[in-house]
This record gives C-alpha cells, sequence and structure tokens, in this order.
C-alpha cells in the first residue's frame, strides 16, 4: 500500500514538473518572439510620428482609428470591428502666453498651457495680481475678501519621498482638476496650477479639469505652469507680493462629436463566452504625439494578441483587444464599452490594462478576491527570470475599472513609475522618450499573465 501511494505520489510530482515545463517553455516563446520579432515598436512610431497627439474629437484621433482597425485587421484576428461613441471636443487654439510683470515694462515670460477643458481668457488676456496658495484648505481660509478679482496660484509639489510616485500624484491632482472651480466660487479671475511633475524643468503639463457645477458665466481660465515656472514665481512673490500675472489663451469647448473605440478578438476554443480583455487608450493630449501616455499601452495590448497568433497558441477563453477612446477627458468610451457589455450580458472574467507608460515592467496591480490574487502571487516563479516580482492588491486601470464585478480579476501593468510624470501629458511625451526593449518587455509580460490566467484559470 506504502508503495503505492509513493508511486501516485511520484506520477503526480512528474506531472507537476511537465506541467511546469511546458508552461515555462511557452512563456519564454513569448518573450523571445517579443524581443527578437516584436511589432510593438514599429506601431508606436508610426502611431506617434506618423499620426501624432490624438486628442479626443480631433482629426489625430479619427486616423489613429482608422490606423487600429487596419492593423488588426492585418493580424487575422476572427473579428475586428468599431463601436461608436460621442465624445467631447476641446481645441486649444494658438499657443498661450504668460508673464510676471515686476514693475510696469519690466516682464519674465514663463511656460504654461491651457487645461483640458479650460475656457478661454478675454481677448486682450488677463492681467492681476497673484494668490499662493498649497491647497483648498488655505484658499478658504483668505475667502472672498483677499481672492476677489486675484489670479489664484497652486503651487503644492507632488510629494517627492513618497517611492510609488502615482500616491504623490494622487496627492496633488486636486488643484488641477477642482482648483479653478475651487478659485472661481471666492471671485478669482484666473487659477494657475504647478504642473504635476517631479522634475524641475520647462514643460508645463496639461491635463483634465472641471467646473462642477458652476454656470458658464462663472467659469474662469485654468492653465498650468512649468515646475521652473513655479518655482520662479513662488520666489518672486515671497520678494514682490504685489507683482502682476499675465495670462492669455484662446481654446474652447465645442459639441459633442462622434468617435469609435477599436476592438479585434481571438475566439476562445473551448470557453468562447468567457471573455479576456487587454486594453489602453487610444486618445492623448495634444502637447507631445502620446508616446507613453498611452501609445504604449495601446501598441503593447495589440501585441498580446500578435504574440498568441505567432506562437500559435489558441487562448480557451475568447481573447479581446480594446483601444479606448477618451480616457484622457472623459471616459466616454470605457463607459460605453462596459454599458454595452452589460446589455449584452457578457462574461468578463479577466481584464488588463497598460495605462503608466512603456517604462521596464515590474509587475502587476491585481484588483480581485484575496483567493485569487493569492494564486496569481503563486505563479511569481514563472516570472522570476524576467526580473517581475511585483504582484500586489491594487487598482487596475481607469477604463477596465468600469468592468469590475465581484466575481472577475483586473489587473493592470506596472512599469517603473519613476520617469512617467517626467512625460505626462507634456510635449516632451515623444517618441523618442520610449526604449524599445522596455516596451516590448512589457509586452511580453502581459501577454505572459493572460497566458497563465487562460491556462490554470481561476
Amino acid at each position: 500500500m506504502k508503495k503505492i501511494s509513493f508511486l501516485v505520489l511520484l506520477a503526480c510530482g512528474m506531472l507537476h514538473a511537465q506541467q511546469d515545463i511546458k508552461v515555462e517553455e511557452q512563456i519564454r516563446s513569448i518573450y523571445s518572439t517579443a524581443l527578437l520579432n516584436g511589432q510593438s515598436y514599429p506601431w508606436l512610431e508610426h502611431l506617434s510620428n506618423q499620426i501624432g497627439g490624438r486628442l479626443s474629437g480631433s482629426l489625430n484621433a479619427e486616423r489613429a482609428v482608422e490606423w487600429g482597425k487596419e492593423e488588426l485587421d492585418a493580424l487575422g484576428l476572427d473579428r475586428v470591428w468599431l463601436q461608436p461613441v460621442m465624445v467631447p471636443k476641446w481645441i486649444r487654439g494658438t499657443f498661450e502666453y504668460a508673464h510676471i510683470e515686476t514693475s510696469p515694462g519690466n516682464t519674465i515670460n514663463v511656460p504654461i498651457c491651457a487645461l483640458g477643458g479650460s475656457v478661454a481668457t478675454p481677448l486682450a488676456g488677463i492681467r492681476a495680481e497673484v494668490v499662493e496658495v498649497q491647497d483648498f484648505e488655505a484658499l478658504k481660509k483668505l475667502g472672498r475678501k483677499e481672492v476677489e478679482g486675484k489670479i489664484i496660484f497652486f503651487n503644492r509639489p507632488m510629494q517627492a519621498d513618497l517611492i510609488n510616485t502615482f500616491n504623490a500624484y494622487s496627492g496633488c491632482v486636486d488643484q488641477r482638476y477642482s482648483g479653478a472651480e475651487e478659485a472661481a466660487r471666492l471671485g478669482a479671475v484666473a487659477v494657475i496650477v504647478r504642473s504635476v511633475n517631479l522634475r524641475l524643468d520647462d514643460f508645463p503639463h496639461t491635463g483634465s479639469m472641471s467646473y462642477g457645477k458652476l454656470a458658464l458665466r462663472k467659469r474662469i481660465p485654468a492653465s498650468a505652469i512649468s515646475t521652473n515656472g513655479a518655482e520662479l514665481l513662488s520666489s518672486m512673490l515671497a520678494l514682490n507680493p504685489k507683482l502682476s500675472f499675465y495670462l492669455k489663451q484662446n481654446c474652447k469647448n465645442l459639441p459633442d462629436v462622434q468617435s469609435y473605440n477599436v476592438i479585434g478578438e481571438i475566439t476562445g476554443s473551448e470557453k468562447p463566452d468567457e471573455i479576456m480583455v487587454v486594453g489602453g487608450h487610444l486618445d492623448s493630449w495634444d502637447l507631445g504625439d502620446g508616446a507613453h501616455d498611452d501609445g504604449a499601452g495601446v501598441v503593447q495590448s495589440m501585441e498580446v494578441l500578435r504574440l498568441f497568433k505567432t506562437i500559435g497558441y489558441q487562448p480557451k477563453r475568447t481573447l479581446r483587444v480594446v483601444l479606448f477612446m477618451n480616457e484622457e477627458n472623459g471616459m466616454r468610451g470605457a463607459t460605453e464599452y462596459a454599458a454595452i457589455a452589460e446589455a449584452n450580458k457578457e462574461n468578463h472574467v479577466f481584464a488588463l490594462e497598460s495605462d503608466a507608460g512603456g517604462f521596464t515592467p515590474r509587475g502587476f496591480s491585481i484588483d480581485s478576491a484575496p483567493e485569487k490574487l493569492a494564486v496569481i502571487q503563486s505563479w511569481e516563479p514563472y516570472f522570476e527570470p524576467y526580473l517581475i516580482h511585483m504582484f500586489v492588491k491594487g487598482g487596475s486601470g481607469a477604463d477596465v475599472g468600469h468592468l469590475k464585478t465581484d466575481a472577475n480579476v483586473l489587473a493592470g501593468l506596472r512599469p517603473d513609475s519613476q520617469r512617467y510624470f517626467d512625460y505626462h501629458h507634456a510635449a516632451n511625451d515623444t517618441f523618442d522618450a520610449i526604449n524599445k526593449r522596455e516596451l516590448e518587455l512589457g509586452a511580453a509580460t502581459m501577454a505572459s499573465l493572460v497566458y497563465l490566467i487562460d491556462y490554470f484559470s481561476l
């Protein structure tokens, strides 16, 4: 009896060992194909350099839609389609101008850019005294008497000792998003916001902002100032609190326009009704070409399906790539995709998003039940040869987050975050800031997790 039990255990051990070898070989094939015969880098070169910045509602955004569909069609997927979605249309107009005026005729130009969704200044611009604050509490303490007729300068920097730079971002982005609303309620004539960036440079960073429920007539212009500009303005205010700031911008909000999510899929061989999604957002801000945010995520997601086709892996479940439109200034694409999925009673068992730049992958943040997270964490040895070690509980991504249920698993690719906010929403987010190998490693890491989810099931 003991001999039989030993033989059974030995057989089980051999079976597990063979299974491990098979899995390891498949993952090795994924990484080798991505690094030796990858398509993500040339895809991104075209998206960045031939199309460029892809703000929702723009001509470039529509060119990106056409490009995405053509490339997915060329992969020979089982199905490729466009999903209509209405998106906001905001245009920057001519580039913004600002200067600090210490005395009549003595001015120093500073780099600024309008925040996405902002209203324009009057044609002649705005000139007013500046009040510097760190947060909304400080603003409210000043009261209407100190704020009315002034330009409010929000100058709270990212917290540099937070190792996860996304946590640092979360700690100060409220001034960008809601600063104009809060200042307008107290009679301010404009707001300027320190760029959400740890590096001192001359690139102002745009981003989405909101006026809340403010009436149109009460809305005030909102701009970001570069970190070097913010440091200069703050130091000059310390010497002369009565100095003036001049701002001119002519951006405009227009009616919503038609756009599309771009979707392609490989039908599952065993469980076609169970859907796995990989995705990023096709739109970007208009200052750079959106290479890191989120061109990298777009091409990495496309590459996952191409890698499976190339190595001959047929997923058991339906694998779908979704290139979401309008993540940056409305989330319309993700909202529409989730609504249609719910209406069609689609079963999304897994969704993975790449929207943190094309830097060296470190692992994933996982949004799931604890027992499913534990299973994923048990796969860490498969990733160890590729220096992937991060499998932590956390958020997945702004787009795939709309697919959350009590039963499914959502994940976000987590690259090294230290340089991301050097480029985020700025004019230097361009193709030359992308490292080819890092981009390819990210795509291979995503494909490997999708393979493991599909192979082992959760």
